[in-house]
Order: structure tokens, then C-alpha cells, then sequence
């Protein structure tokens, strides 16, 4: 049984009985479409089974690599970029505690990451950085050709042999890549990298679950072990679970669906904790990239509580009415603080002596989500107990099964990408790529009429 919880108290008011029970029949549909492996890009669905299926072979492999990352180095780089590092880095976030955001502790590594963008200043202070630090790289890509990562392995691949000598980089430079192909397959052939694998059937976005999430993570300090228990938990249930009002993936997807069709076209997920910062970005890709095709899909934004009520409050309460939110509710923080009494109120706290710093974060979601259901925004809560790697298997799943439920409902294909190669075509052009000088003179043309 999963420790998530979906509250539906401040969305009720918005939808007929009579409407969503017809919507979580369609939910039921989507699901068995889903597990029946019959939908659309259903050449991509190896991370259904994924938690069951990882080894502990796999796992002590990952281990292993880990320990001898551990053994020399005080920092690894994660190169990558999407789906490629977002997962890895939610999950990490989530779990470290405030020292861990500074210095690298005895038991891990510090992550830092590169290749998520193009941006000369950070990667050059990265790479400055780096000079005077021992450290190894994960690239992650399924190519080894997507510009971002493969400028920044690039330059980090230079340093590295400058420092160590080529004959060392093969310790120090672990590739997570196709099983078979690609410029960085080849690449690992050619330097001896120890090599993990990117299952065939599994898309960026989806795979936390394989090497590409659970090595960083494990290198991290963070046990990958309980977050595969974790989704394999999670799995069980949500594939089992035929009855729509007791399966939470359905009642999800149903609610997001409906409420869509009801004008509600951007979803804005809520934390009320900044560790789960990189999730909210993990899910703006998951749902952004899988169901934003054909003119559809809702628009995944997010915003963190209570900060963002000093800014984007505004507008949550009394902008355009178009506007769903789904609130991510963590029960019990990690440490808490007693407030106490002073002799001089001249702040006016008095009355908050004695209660905890976790009751006022409660108090305020709890008032936020009475405005902001009265101020016509239908509301969703999703609990967990805490931030755990259990806890947090269970939450990256379930999002990622009610997003492959919701994108069937919706008439899209949620497992492919095609509009995400259009920049890359435009920017290959005008980088003076060789095969694209006509698009170049397309484009060109464009911008002189």
C-alpha cells in the first residue's frame, strides 16, 4: 500500500458528480490501453515494469561505480540535459540537508551538473572551477549529439585529460548511453568508459528509474534500493487497482481532464517546500513534453508557496480564471523549530509562542487553499508523509503513470516529441551545420520579407 494521498476537498465544488464519474470511466480506459500496450507510442513503455525488473545486479553495478567514484573523487559532474539530469537532480534536492547544498560530506560525492544549457558564464566558471577540485563525469545521452550536453562533455572531457592524462580519464568518466549506437557509445568504446545502459523502450523524461537517475543518486548518498521499493510499491498498486475511485493515477487524470475541458488550461503545481524545487521542474518536462501536441494539453507551471505569494499571488487569486492548481503536501518536515515568547511583542509573533515553524507552513496552505478556491481556482492536494527515497519512488511514479493515463484521454501520443526538434533544425542552420544550408537560406529569406 503507498503512503500518497490525494485530497479532493477544494475541487468538488467545480465539477458535477454526474461529469467525473463519466471521467474516471475514460480514466479506466486510458489504464487499460496503457497496460494492454496498444496506444499510441507504445514502443516506449519499458518504464511501466521498470521497478520490478531492475536487478540487484543492476543496482550493485551502479554501486560499484559509485565506489570508485567515491574512492578518488570529490565531485561528480552529471552531464545532461531534460530528462537526462532533471530526475536524478529532483530526487537528490529533495533529500539533502542544508550542509549537503555547500560541501561534499565523507559518505558521497558533491553533484554538480553541466550541459543543461548553453551558457558561457557558468560553464566557465564550472570548468575554472574544477582546476583545483578531483572529480568525474556521468555524461548521460542517448547520441551523444545533442548540443548542450555534448559541448559541455566536450570541454569537461579536455579538462579532464589535461589533469589525469587520457590513460586515467576511463576511471574517472562513466557514460550512460544507448546499448548499441551513438557518437558517445562509440566515444565509451573508444576510452574504455564503463558504460551503462538506456533501455531502448524508455524516453528521457521516464527514466529516473534506470542508470540515468539511480547513479547520480547513489553517488549522492542516497539509497537507490528504497527508491526503487519505493516505485515498485506504487506500481503494484496503480497496475492492480481496477476499481477508477480507488486507483489514484485515474482519479488524477480524471480531475486534470475535466477540469481542462472545463477551461482550465494551465496547471500549476504547488510546494510549499523549497527541496522540491527540481521536482516541480521534473514534472513541468513530464507533462509539458508529453502532452502539449496537436493545439492540446494543459500548460504545467509551478510556483513555490509561500514565496510566490508575495509575487504570483496576485494573479493566483484574481487573474484569468483559467487556472487549476495541485498542491504537493509534505505531513512531517525533516527538523522543526518552536517559536518563542519575547518580552518586547514589536513584531507582533506573540501569539505564535509555542507553536512550531511547521503549524504556521500548515496554517498558511490551509488559508492559502480556502482563498484560492473561493477565488474560483480548483484545488488538488497530493500528500506524502516526508521526504524519503521510498516516499519519493512512490511520487515519481504515480506521476509518471497518471501522466501516460492523462495523455490518452487527451488523444495525444504522450511518449513522443516531434515539435522539440524545430529549434534544433533552426539552430543548426544558423550554426552553418553541414547538410542544413538550405535551411539556413530559408530562414534567412524569413527575416528579410
Amino acid at each position: 500500500m503507498s503512503n500518497l494521498k490525494i485530497s479532493d476537498r477544494f475541487v468538488k465544488r467545480f465539477v458535477s458528480e454526474l461529469d467525473f464519474q463519466k471521467t474516471l470511466e475514460e480514466a479506466e480506459t486510458a489504464r487499460k490501453t496503457l497496460l494492454a500496450k496498444t496506444g499510441k507510442g507504445n514502443d516506449f513503455l519499458g518504464w511501466i515494469d521498470l521497478p520490478k525488473k531492475i536487478t540487484n545486479e543492476e543496482l550493485q553495478s551502479i554501486r560499484s561505480a559509485v565506489e570508485t567514484i567515491h574512492s578518488h573523487s570529490q565531485y561528480l559532474v552529471v552531464v545532461g540535459i531534460g530528462g537526462s539530469y532533471l530526475g536524478a537532480r529532483a530526487v537528490i534536492e529533495a533529500l539533502s540537508s542544508d550542509s549537503d547544498f555547500f560541501e561534499p560530506s565523507k559518505k558521497s560525492v558533491k553533484i554538480l551538473y553541466a550541459g543543461h544549457h548553453l551558457d558561457a558564464d557558468y560553464h566557465s566558471k564550472l570548468l575554472a572551477f574544477l582546476e583545483t577540485k578531483d572529480f568525474s563525469v556521468n555524461v548521460i545521452s542517448k547520441s551523444g549529439t545533442t548540443t548542450e550536453p555534448a559541448i559541455a562533455f566536450r570541454l569537461l572531457l579536455s579538462l579532464l585529460e589535461r589533469k589525469y592524462g587520457r590513460e586515467n580519464v576511463k576511471n574517472r568518466v562513466f557514460a550512460t548511453t544507448d546499448s548499441k549506437k551513438g557518437a558517445l557509445k562509440k566515444l565509451a568504446e573508444e576510452y574504455q568508459f564503463p558504460t551503462f545502459i538506456i533501455p531502448d523502450d524508455v524516453g528521457g523524461r521516464f527514466s529516473v528509474l534506470t542508470a540515468v537517475g539511480l547513479l547520480p543518486i547513489a553517488a549522492a548518498g542516497y539509497s537507490i534500493h528504497k527508491l526503487v521499493d519505493g516505485a515498485k510499491s506504487m506500481a503494484d498498486e496503480l497496475i492492480q487497482e481496477s476499481n477508477s475511485q480507488n486507483n489514484l493515477a485515474c482519479v488524477y487524470a480524471a480531475y486534470r481532464n475535466l477540469l481542462y475541458r472545463n477551461g482550465k488550461k494551465i496547471e500549476v503545481l504547488v510546494s510549499y517546500s523549497p527541496a522540491l524545487g527540481f521536482l516541480l521542474e521534473w514534472w513541468k518536462q513530464l507533462y509539458g513534453e508529453s502532452e502539449g501536441k496537436t493545439g492540446k494539453g494543459i500548460f504545467p507551471a509551478s510556483v513555490q508557496l509561500t514565496t510566490d505569494l508575495h509575487s504570483m499571488g496576485q494573479y493566483l487569486q484574481d487573474g484569468e480564471r483559467i487556472l487549476l492548481e495541485t498542491v504537493l503536501k509534505i505531513q512531517s518536515p525533516k527538523q522543526d523549530i518552536y517559536l518563542t515568547e519575547k518580552s518586547e511583542d514589536g513584531d507582533g509573533l506573540n501569539y505564535l509562542a509555542g507553536k512550531k515553524l511547521s503549524e504556521v507552513n500548515e496554517n498558511a496552505m490551509l488559508g492559502t487553499l480556502i482563498a484560492h478556491t473561493d477565488g474560483n481556482v480548483p484545488c488538488l492536494q497530493i500528500e506524502i508523509p516526508n521526504l524519503s527515497e521510498e516516499n519519493l519512488g512512490q511520487l515519481l511514479y504515480f506521476f509518471e503513470f497518471a501522466c501516460g493515463i492523462s495523455g490518452y484521454m487527451l488523444g495525444v501520443n504522450p511518449f513522443d516529441q516531434p515539435g522539440v526538434e524545430d529549434y534544433k533544425n533552426n539552430m543548426f542552420a544558423l550554426l552553418g551545420k553541414k547538410g542544413y544550408e538550405t535551411k539556413k537560406e530559408e530562414i534567412l529569406k524569413h527575416f528579410e520579407s
